[in-house]
Formats: C-alpha cells, sequence, structure tokens
C-alpha cells in the first residue's frame, strides 16, 4: 500500500471522528459553540483532504 494512501486513510478517520465528536457535544450541549465549530471545521477539512489524497493517488505495483 502507498504511503498517501495510508496518511489519506489516517486523515479521513481523523475526519470522521472530530465530525462525530462535533455532533455528540451539539447534541449533549456540553461545549461552548466556538469549541464545536473548531471541531466541525476540522473534521470537515480532514476527511475531505483524506478522500480527495486517497482518490487521487494511482496505485503503482
Amino acid at each position: 500500500m502507498n504511503m498517501k494512501r495510508t496518511f489519506g486513510a489516517i486523515l479521513t478517520i481523523l475526519g470522521i471522528v472530530g465530525l462525530i465528536y462535533a455532533g455528540v457535544t451539539i447534541i449533549n450541549h456540553s461545549a461552548a459553540a466556538t469549541s464545536i465549530s473548531v471541531f466541525a471545521i476540522i473534521g470537515l477539512l480532514f476527511f475531505f483532504s483524506g478522500i480527495s489524497l486517497v482518490r487521487v493517488t494511482k496505485d503503482e505495483a
């Protein structure tokens, strides 16, 4: 497996975790709006950059 694909998968998983954490804090009302928005923005950034890195990287054997 390519190193870029591995890094893309890690970024995607971190983005999913960040989005889930932001969603849980929204539901529980346990954090301020600024921290929720920071987690959501960083989660979206990691998620979409990971997906695009996996999609763009070509497999070369």
